[in-house]
């Protein structure tokens, strides 16, 4: 269904937690709030067990591109654990601050964070069963989407999973209200300029190889996958 508001994506616009000297009281408290809002509209658990949990098994490996403020990582840890598998978690993230972040919290024992790109990861001739992103999408120019695919697939031995936002004129509304709930940080501001920089279907669709399976799921989420 074709946005009416927001018919274009606005690639031009920048997110205010991206600057590398914005507040960093408040970029910490972004941080601190992914957990709850990715928790509420992300879908993650869903995915996992669509996707993830049925390729799991003792001893296998995750790895988490762009993990910001961990708290993926940590729901991952999680849900593996309550359904009986150990595994490892590996996140990368480029950004010094949001590595900072991490070592400042208490991750499980089986989750480890570098400060890397995904271009490193492939020069170092790894692999992990499953490879995933939340909200990074939409931060990509076209060649930075290109070369970032094609680092995932590398990556992954089973299965690679992008989640991100949808864009819809209903989620930018309905998302204005939430500066009720998360102040002191960059969640909203920056979550509306996410919403009007992301993909509909139907332009994801277009931007990936033809490999790749584009599905919409609920609460303006959009999820790219690849399976070998």
């Amino acid at each position: 269904m074709p946005t009416l508001f927001l018919p274009n994506r606005r690639t031009d616009l920048s997110e205010y937690m991206d600057d590398p000297h914005c507040d960093l009281t408040m970029l910490n408290e972004t941080y601190r709030q992914f957990e709850t809002v990715n928790g509420l509209i992300s879908g993650w658990k869903r995915v996992y067990k669509r996707y993830i949990r049925p390729v799991l098994y003792d001893g296998a490996t995750i790895l988490d591109v762009g993990c910001g403020g961990g708290d993926l990582l940590v729901r991952l840890a999680k849900w593996a654990e309550a359904d009986g598998f150990h595994i490892q978690i590996v996140g990368i993230e480029p950004d010094q601050r949001a590595i900072d972040y991490l070592e400042s919290i208490e991750l499980p024992k089986n989750v480890t964070v570098q400060r890397k790109m995904t271009s490193d990861l492939v020069a170092e001739g790894l692999v992990f069963d499953v490879v995933l992103s939340n909200h990074v999408l939409h931060h990509l120019t076209k060649s930075e989407l290109t070369a970032f695919l094609d680092d995932t697939r590398k990556l992954a031995k089973s299965l690679t999973l992008h989640n991100d936002i949808r864009r819809d004129d209903l989620a930018y509304v309905g998302f204005i209200p939430g500066k009720l709930f998360f102040r002191n940080s960059f969640i909203i501001p920056d979550g509306l300029r996410s919403i009007r920089r992301s993909y509909r279907a139907d332009e994801l669709r277009q931007a990936v190889p033809e490999n790749w399976s584009v599905k919409r799921m609920p609460l303006f989420r959009i999820l790219l996958y690849w399976r070998p």
